[in-house]
């Protein structure tokens, strides 16, 4: 228990009349007196704060938060007493986390009957930085006395567990966009309009814009009017994710790291393969090493999740050649291996035999994010010969990396390189394009 504001205001009105009895003698008898009535009312409340019963506490969060987004949680109270309690209050939040909101004050009503209700409530938000398992411990009080004497604490154990995903929000606002068909402000391309696929899907009224070869001359001479073939892309392909775990993979962009940036990117790309009827699985290496078999149906975008969300990389190098081993004996049918890591142009030594022996069965996209510092230097000013001799060299490893992807090119090897926020949309737009060209 500790003083609270009231303590202290009464202490400084009984300095000051004891400075006034100093100069007046004989009014010490009156500050006396008043000294023994604020010790008499401080005491009394400090019994009433200790006969106070505990606050009762609720709270709701959802079981699984997206990584990097803000989330709300409440939090709801019940008084058991008779009177209004003003208290204070900080959540025990898991760590690693961004908060909003806390700690908060408010006054609780008293109770309204005998059953408990709760009656009062607050929120905050919060923001996960790290994935994972993990929990809300408790709360924190702080209970004034009723006369505002004295605040004591209290901790009630409430424990929450929670589950921190890669951020899913993205996969959300794409299925949004679909729906509305507003893909292009989330920077995925359509190369092709409806009804130019490679598999017959339907039969409908033929809309301005459809090429002659679509049209089922057959068909439309049957009901008198002009009659379109439509068609979709090929389904029941094979994708799998190879994903490197390796030190390299530790590197920050913003507040996430580069390998949060590949589990959002999988994500999305899980999402949008499943809804093109294709099967999804995934490989780790180079670090803890999972592996989920390829398989059909938009549940599996939970599977992929709960198979991914606590994954951390390593401290160890990454070791191309023996993952792409356990990929060829692991999967024989075809299918499209997407390896996503944190590439450097020392590497093509390494990577390229690797490369070469899954093309033997599968068709390989290598995604390597990229640092966005790089790209920020080059956009800041020369002023200096030390800022010269940065952007140099900078511009000499750029040009190092390019060179090593063109090996990788030369070789028959679909890549992309970019940065790590826009490895989603650009992975996406690349297999679209492998879909529709039927490279597959």
């Amino acid at each position: 228990m500790r003083p609270a504001s009231f303590a202290f205001f009464g202490l400084a009105l009984w300095l000051i009349l004891g400075l006034a009895a100093a100069l007046r003698p004989h009014n010490v008898i009156y500050w006396q007196i008043m000294g023994v009535i604020l010790l008499l009312l401080a005491l009394f409340d400090a019994w009433r704060v200790w006969r106070i019963p505990a606050i009762q506490v609720q709270r709701h969060v959802p079981g699984s938060l997206p990584l990097g987004v803000w989330s709300e949680v409440i939090l709801c109270f019940h008084n058991p007493s008779t009177a209004p309690r003003f208290i204070e209050i900080f959540d025990d939040y898991p760590i690693h986390s961004d908060l909003q909101g806390q700690p908060q004050r408010l006054m609780l009503p008293a109770s309204a009957g005998i059953e408990t209700q709760f009656h009062a409530s607050v929120k905050y938000r919060i923001r996960p930085e790290q994935r994972g398992a993990t929990q809300f411990a408790g709360v924190h009080f702080l209970l004034y006395s009723p006369w505002r004497f004295w605040k004591r604490y209290r901790y009630t154990e409430l424990k929450t567990p929670i589950r921190v995903y890669p951020n899913f929000a993205t996969i959300t606002k794409y299925a949004l966009f679909a729906a509305e068909n507003r893909l292009g402000q989330l920077g995925i391309r359509k190369l092709q309009r409806r009804g130019e696929g490679l598999e017959f899907h339907q039969l409908r009224e033929y809309r301005t814009g459809d090429s002659l070869r679509q049209i089922d001359w057959n068909t439309t001479s049957r009901y008198k009017k002009l009659i379109s073939k439509e068609y979709q892309d090929e389904r029941d392909q094979q994708i799998i994710f190879l994903i490197d775990c390796g030190r390299r993979m530790l590197a920050q962009d913003g507040a996430l790291s580069h390998f949060d940036h590949t589990l959002n990117a999988i994500l999305l790309l899980s999402y949008v393969a499943l809804r093109q009827g294709d099967a999804l699985g995934l490989m780790t290496f180079s670090g803890e090493q999972r592996w989920l078999a390829p398989r059909k149906g938009m549940n599996t975008v939970n599977i992929v999740l709960n198979t991914v969300y606590d994954l951390q990389p390593s401290t160890r190098s990454s070791d191309y050649w023996s993952a792409a081993n356990q990929l060829m004996r692991r999967h024989n049918k075809r299918a499209l291996v997407i390896l996503i890591s944190n590439l450097r142009d020392e590497d093509s030594d390494e990577l390229l035999p690797a490369l070469q022996l899954l093309r033997k069965k599968h068709l390989v996209l290598l995604a390597s994010l990229q640092e966005r510092i790089l790209n920020d230097v080059l956009e800041q000013p020369v002023y200096t010969f030390e800022d010269a001799l940065r952007h140099a060299a900078t511009l000499d490893y750029l040009n190092a990396r390019q060179s090593a992807h063109d090996t990788l090119k030369n070789q028959g090897i679909i890549y992309l390189d970019t940065e790590p926020e826009q490895l989603p949309v650009q992975m996406v737009n690349r297999y679209l394009e492998i879909k529709r060209s039927g490279m597959l």
